[in-house]
């Protein structure tokens, strides 16, 4: 099949049926078959209505999906239809949240993770995932920043294009594959005041220069479809946006496959104020990009009409069925329209995709604290201990947000995770409530103290005011702490917690975000040094909420943040700086950065940066080295600092190996004052660092 074969079926399709594929049907509990039938969906939306994600609900199956399809090949042009689902970060496979994945600082697990996530469910007959999620994130109120990878644009677009490729492969077609959408474009991670809904407002380079990327880097991967965000931006509502939908998204990336709205964000198009009624609406968003509506039923309701009515003209009608169609014929439908009952039954969570989501928890988990090197636990050191707290016998709480498909009987509880990898020599005690948590302690040698966020206090529509752990939990800390034992701290939560009260009561904190099906032998494992841990931050640790938004990446303003002078930017009731910032994670052993060294002291083409990194401690561990530049003058202000490579290395203890990093000309462009993209003359400063507040300092100039 070709283009040709769509443009030959567009011909022979009615009006009626070419704008029935611009329709998503979402009325599965009460399903109508004759839609289907006379050609009136171009696809079925999997859910139980607009917040699927925020509990389970009953998956399809690969034997509802045939039936239903076998309605679409009785229409009268066999037009098969496209089942889409939620399938955020994993179907039955549960891995951990997004914001976690991006704590693992590898492109290559989270590919992983995606094909596992999409050979399960295509085998259930979903062929196509409102995922990835790919918001730049500055504002942890926000609840949905636990669907994405966090603030910084580089990371999130290596992990935008790894989600892509996991998800569709080389070939979306393929039986164990299917087709991602990459979402909420664009700027929903700026909703102001982190209410999930708002509107927001974000400068042309901004937009261009931090929120754009990681799109543009799914485009280049090859996703085969995008979803228009709710937000109002600058003014003009997502799904009504031609700018960046078509002269953007299309004009100039090049994209040829659909857009869908987010669900009846058609028709929100007149509470944001600039459509009068549906028919109104459903014209500003075709005319815009928008080819699927989703839920709201404006097209198939209003575009015939609109047409007759010379309100809209028919090329836009025919283009977006014609990118539906190529999506469909690319994902393989016509040829294969129904899922193979021998593709349904085969396993789900077998023992490999249920190692690589431990795996992947672990390498996510990131320790924040260890004073006097409390961890990994020994039993020579602390051979009693206590394991407390509201998450201690966790099974689905450690899903997260948006896991319809996962099952909580197939979760090892937490309590019985930690039991079972723990080495001999521990005696595990556990308290179920405070007066028994503080008896116990009293007995005991040392406290893991396990407490954080219920999923439903994250995802979408679930914002807060208050970035502290949930009510009563700092009592509780306050309460094991007095009691004189050293005291671990594992923080369950979809977001950065504001922290700066709690850290100094303990004596180590091991973030743990909500890490999946395999989140508590993972725990185990971290906890008794079977593994050490590798993560590191994915978006800044603010002190107090009102920090927030706080990112590592911002201006440096007329009075610098870390000026010594009276008059910079401050607050009087807190210091300025974060609790721990973007990059941020610690591990079982030490390293040393030293020898920094620039190939050339000017970019022609590009520039090697190396450093020589050193394990000081007394175990084997894994360093993530991070190369940050900062453009000095610039026609336009510039970030203080930017992330423009990474590396991980494993080094034996007292091991030195040198890392290298290439930096070419391509990374120090940006959206210039005359509106144009490319770089500009000057100095720049480059680090190799740890993390985004530290590091080897050189520099460079580019002519």
């Amino acid at each position: 099949m070709s283009e040709a074969f769509i443009n030959s079926l567009l011909s022979q399709m009615t009006l009626e049926e070419k704008i029935g594929q611009l329709n998503q049907y979402a009325a599965w509990g009460n399903f109508d078959p004759e839609v289907v039938r006379q050609g009136q969906a171009g696809s079925v939306i999997n859910a139980a209505g607009a917040l699927t994600g925020s509990s389970q609900s009953e998956s399809c199956t690969a034997e509802t999906c045939n039936h239903i399809q076998q309605f679409a090949l009785e229409s009268r042009l066999k037009i098969p239809l496209i089942f889409g689902r939620d399938v955020i970060h994993g179907y039955r496979t549960i891995f951990p949240i997004p914001l976690a994945q991006a704590a693992a600082f590898d492109p290559q697990l989270a590919e992983d993770a995606a094909a596992v996530a999409a050979r399960e469910a295509s085998s259930d007959g979903v062929k196509w995932t409102f995922a990835p999620m790919i918001d730049i994130a500055r504002d942890p109120r926000w609840g949905r920043v636990a669907e994405g990878s966090g603030e910084d644009p580089y990371l999130a677009s290596l992990l935008a294009a790894a989600a892509v490729r996991g998800f569709q492969g080389s070939d979306y077609s393929a039986p164990d594959k299917i087709v991602a959408c990459a979402k909420h474009y664009v700027g929903y991670g700026a909703a102001e005041g982190g209410r999930d809904y708002d509107a927001g407002e974000i400068s042309e380079p901004t937009l261009r220069d931090v929120y754009l990327p990681p799109y543009q880097a799914a485009v280049k991967a090859g996703v085969g479809t995008l979803m228009a965000a709710f937000l109002d931006l600058n003014g003009v509502p997502a799904s009504a946006n031609r700018r960046l939908l078509t002269d953007v998204l299309r004009g100039e990336w090049g994209f040829d496959g659909f857009v869908v709205s987010d669900w009846e964000s058609v028709i929100e198009v007149i509470h944001h104020g600039v459509a009068e009624d549906r028919a109104h609406a459903a014209a500003l968003a075709l005319h815009a990009g928008v080819d699927m509506d989703m839920a709201s039923r404006a097209y198939i309701e209003t575009l015939a009409a609109s047409l007759q009515a010379g309100k809209i003209p028919l090329e836009d009608i025919e283009e977006g069925a014609r990118r539906i169609l190529r999506i469909k014929q690319r994902a393989g439908l016509f040829e294969r329209p129904f899922t193979d009952p021998g593709q349904a039954a085969r396993p789900m969570m077998t023992e490999s995709d249920r190692a690589l989501a431990r795996r992947f928890a672990r390498q996510s988990m990131v320790l924040l604290k260890n004073d006097v090197d409390i961890l990994p636990l020994n039993p020579n050191r602390f051979k009693r201990i206590l394991l407390t707290g509201n998450f201690l016998h966790a099974k689905g709480e450690l899903f997260g947000c948006w896991t319809p498909d996962g099952r909580s009987e197939y979760v090892t509880p937490l309590d019985r995770a930690v039991r079972e990898v723990a080495p001999k020599g521990f005696d595990l005690w556990e308290a179920d409530y405070v007066d028994q948590a503080l008896d116990h302690a009293s007995q005991c040698d040392a406290v893991v103290l396990l407490v954080g966020e219920y999923p439903n206090r994250s995802g979408e529509n679930n914002n807060v005011t208050d970035l502290g752990l949930p009510p009563g939990q700092a009592q509780f800390i306050e309460a094991i702490t007095a009691m004189g034992k050293p005291v671990i701290l594992v923080i369950f939560a979809g977001r950065p917690l504001a922290l700066g009260r709690i850290v100094p009561q303990v004596d180590a904190v091991l973030y743990a975000w909500h890490p999946g099906i395999e989140g508590g032998a993972a725990l185990g494992e971290v906890l008794f040094g079977l593994e050490a841990p590798t993560g590191h931050l994915p978006m800044t640790f603010p002190r107090v909420t009102g920090q927030v938004p706080f990112y590592y990446n911002h201006k440096n303003s007329g009075r610098p943040l870390n000026s010594p002078n009276f008059f910079r930017i401050r607050y009087v009731d807190s210091p300025s700086s974060p609790l721990f910032p973007f990059g941020y994670g610690l591990t079982y052993t030490t390293f040393a950065y030293n020898n920094l060294r620039l190939s050339s002291e000017t970019l022609q083409g590009s520039l090697q940066i190396s450093a020589e990194i050193t394990n000081t401690g007394s175990r084997t561990g894994t360093e993530l080295a991070q190369l940050y530049v900062r453009d000095l003058i610039g026609s336009l202000t510039r970030p203080v600092r930017e992330l423009k490579g990474c590396q991980h290395v494993t080094l034996n203890p007292g091991e030195t190996r040198q890392v290298t990093f290439t930096l070419n000309e391509a990374d120090l462009a940006f959206t210039r004052a005359d509106g144009t993209f490319g770089v500009e003359p000057g100095r720049f400063q480059v680090w190799i660092a740890p993390d985004s507040q530290s590091g080897l300092q050189g520099e460079f100039s580019y002519k």
